[in-house]
């Protein structure tokens, strides 16, 4: 039993460990179809030095293309601190939305 324990262990993965990922909800504006995406804070994040000490910080930007509907791009740029939390979002063609909305769209059924 203790080698069952051992392999479980490997195979699924430990409830922190989706403590890199930043999950980003938006809704594009021409069909209002709604996307989910993961920023992986370790991966996908570019630094900024800054000129003086104290002043880096780490960027993202990422294009989204939904799938059912319209193909429209949107585009979501993050500013995170050295700790690496949000300190600045923007995004272009869509907008944010929490992720109960997100979830309350998925629940609903398609036209």
């Amino acid at each position: 039993m203790g080698l069952f324990k051992k392999l479980k262990g490997k195979v699924t993965a430990p409830s922190d460990k989706d403590a890199a990922a930043y999950w980003v909800y938006v809704k594009c504006n021409r069909c209002g179809e709604v996307i989910r995406t993961r920023v992986d804070l370790h991966n996908d994040l570019s630094i900024n030095y800054g000129e003086q000490e104290g002043e880096t910080t780490y960027f993202c930007r990422k294009y989204l293309i939904g799938s059912k509907r319209c193909f429209q791009q949107i585009e979501v740029a993050f500013t995170f601190n050295q700790g690496r939390h949000l300190i600045d979002q923007q995004i272009s063609g869509g907008e944010f939305i929490s992720r109960d909305e997100y979830l309350r769209s998925e629940e609903q059924p398609e036209d």
